[in-house]
């Protein structure tokens, strides 16, 4: 038996809304599921996924259905090998492409082949690009009856608002510090004593990931804390006018461009933060930041936001990620106080 919401108890009012709605009869046919990066946005679609195509749910202790777990579909789905579950997320341009809709289209209007119905998921569909979006409406106007849609966004990442208004929307919180480092530590706990992370080690990840534990598990496991640290520093020595630009740059590209802005981006709106009398997320970041609040209007800390969304939408027409890194760098430069003149 398959339940999400034990794996993961953040997404308990989230996942009861699935199950009342599919016990009614009344489920809608698309989702626009919404929450930060790394909450179980992907997980809670597959666990949906599971639970339409199940032959035999069962019911759970609050007598809501849960799929089986045991019959062929469920077994196809956890195998992702499921004919009748599609997946598309952006490819090599970093966008969802208007082929990629017009193949889920096509999937949309089938008939499904082991199943009573379909179920497509877009992962990022905050990443279509307008053609791809606008071919989109089309599906979600002229919904055929056996076919489910689900949409992941992720937060503060915008959608059309004509496709928005055509789904229901579920938003999926960011767990507390003790449920995400309960998850984490549950995680790592079957890893050889070699490659499992210290208490230490998850406590930061958690911090860096803002509690979303499963991006937090990536961090944990991955290279980004090391290389996020060397690009702070390397950030601190150029906002010092210790090093060179160019130096600097290096150090976040070696990032790569999507970390590199969620780097920037998160400590712009600990500014923000700051300069509104509150408290960063980044506490190593806090002298830095808490310097910059003590100078400059809380404006500059949106204009600098502004920038990463621009670097962002550009990285679509793959950009060069040190000439960004460096161009969001100076732009922090501008920042520091320039000495008076004697």
């Amino acid at each position: 038996m398959t339940d999400i919401a034990v794996d993961m108890p953040w997404l308990k009012t989230s996942w009861q809304t699935v199950q009342e709605r599919l016990a009614d009869g009344r489920f809608p046919h698309a989702l626009l599921v919404t929450g930060e990066s790394g909450v179980g946005k992907r997980a809670w679609a597959d666990a949906v996924s599971e639970l339409l195509l199940c032959t035999s749910p069962l019911n759970s202790e609050a007598g809501a259905p849960v799929a089986c777990g045991r019959c062929r579909q469920c077994e196809l789905v956890a195998a992702s090998s499921h004919p009748d579950v599609r997946a598309f997320s952006p490819e090599k341009s970093r966008m969802i492409r208007v082929d990629q809709v017009r193949s889920l289209s096509e999937f949309a209007v089938s008939s499904p082949q082991v199943a009573e119905r379909k179920v497509a998921i877009i992962d990022r569909a905050d990443q279509l690009n307008i053609n791809a979006a606008n071919a989109l409406l089309k599906t979600l106007e002229e919904p055929a009856p056996d076919f489910v849609l689900l949409l992941l966004q992720e937060s503060g990442r915008p959608v059309l608002p004509t496709i928005r208004s055509r789904c229901q929307v579920v938003p999926l919180p960011v767990p507390s510090a003790g449920q995400a480092n309960e998850w984490l530590t549950r995680k790592v706990a079957g890893l050889d004593s070699e490659n499992r992370p210290s208490a230490e080690q998850l406590a930061k990840a958690l911090m860096l990931a803002g509690n979303a534990p499963r991006l937090a598990l990536e961090y944990a496991t991955g290279e980004f804390p090391g290389l996020r640290d060397e690009a702070f520093n390397k950030f601190r020595e150029f906002m010092r006018g210790q090093v060179a630009v160019a130096d600097a740059a290096k150090a976040f590209k070696a990032l790569g461009l999507e970390d590199m802005l969620w780097l920037f981006e998160g400590w712009a709106a600990d500014l923000a933060r700051l300069c509104a009398g509150g408290q960063p997320a980044d506490p190593e970041a806090v002298e830095m930041l808490g310097f910059l609040a003590r100078n400059n209007p809380a404006w500059c800390a949106h204009e600098l936001l502004d920038q990463v969304r621009d670097a962002r939408a550009a990285g679509v027409y793959n950009v060069n990620p040190e000439l960004e890194a460096s161009r969001l760098l100076i732009a922090w430069r501008n920042l520091m106080p320039r000495k008076r003149r004697g």
